[in-house]
């Protein structure tokens, strides 16, 4: 099961988050490059200091523990969210600050 979610990952290209088990660690932000037998072939960036390490990492299947992926996100700043006025009434996001002052 593990295996082929991992190489529907793969073939998406989406960024995921993978836990070793084995080194007790995460990697963040990576993409699944390949999948060849047991071995997932692994690519992400670290931020290092002053610079930026790229790494391309082989690891077994049996030693990856979980596999996370962001599915959304939203800004927590003050931003107005777009809306389009195809967008029906019932849809619509309301401002909540107009609704508590009806002035």
């Amino acid at each position: 099961m593990l295996h082929r979610k991992i190489y529907q990952l793969c073939c998406d290209g989406r960024e995921v988050c993978v836990f070793l088990r084995d080194q007790q660690r995460w990697i963040e932000r990576a993409r699944i490059i390949d999948i060849e037998g047991d071995l997932v072939t692994l690519r992400y960036e670290t931020d290092e200091e002053d610079e930026v390490c790229s790494w391309e990492e082989m690891v077994r299947l049996e030693s990856i523990g979980s596999v996370t992926q962001k599915l959304a996100s939203v800004s927590r700043s003050n931003v107005e969210p777009l809306m389009t006025e195809d967008c029906p009434e019932s849809e619509r996001i309301r401002n909540r600050f107009t609704d508590l002052n009806p002035d």
